[in-house]
């Protein structure tokens, strides 16, 4: 059980409720949201950055997602895991291409672009003091500054609201593959049917 209450729909705050759409999106959808109803003005703030993050998006959804997943693996975040958003689904994110995840260097079908972005969120996630000037100097062979902008702001927000999730234990709606509690490492590929939210 997720060690904070999560509160449904009804009992949240009515303008986060409007603010988030929470009449029309499952609890998986509404995630972390559920507890972060507990603070309605924090939640509201973070609920317009998030939709400004997602909605004033210039990189790919499939790319933002492989990151996303990628650092999923890193946090161990059950819920960011089991989920699979629509619009990186509908922009060519496959199970199959999640599996390349595992071994994203040896993968055949990740351009380099989306190489190079994973090997940031890797550094990022497990030792951001290594990333040096050829870090940023490789990463720019294939964005501009705002695009390293905008993918580091994204990867931050994994982090750091990953984290958080686990922290909280934020996994009994999940398929039964991510509920495991014993500590063993699970990852996003190879783990089961994953959820398709909005």
């Amino acid at each position: 059980m997720a060690r904070l209450p999560m509160k449904s729909a009804e009992e949240m705050d009515g303008e986060l409720a409007r603010l988030v759409g929470a009449e029309n999106r499952t609890p998986l959808e509404l995630g972390n949201m559920r507890i972060y109803a507990h603070r309605p003005p924090l939640a509201m703030a973070l609920a317009r950055f998030m939709g400004t993050v997602r909605g004033e998006r210039s990189l790919p959804s499939r790319l933002v997602e492989l990151v996303r997943l990628r650092v999923a693996f890193h946090n161990q975040c059950r819920s960011c895991m089991a989920i699979r958003y629509a619009d990186a689904v509908a922009g060519g994110v496959t199970e199959d291409l999640v599996c390349q995840l595992e071994s994203p260097g040896d993968s055949l079908d990740l351009d380099a672009r989306e190489k190079a972005a994973i090997e940031f969120a890797d550094l990022m996630a497990v030792n951001h003091l290594a990333i040096t000037d050829e870090t940023m100097e490789r990463l720019r062979e294939h964005f501009t500054d705002a695009e390293v902008v905008e993918l580091g702001m994204n990867i931050a927000v994994f982090i750091g609201f990953g984290r958080l999730s686990m922290a909280w234990d934020m996994v009994d709606e999940l398929p039964e593959e991510f509920r495991d509690r014993s500590g063993a490492l699970i990852a996003p590929w190879g783990a089961g049917d994953p959820i398709v939210v909005r």
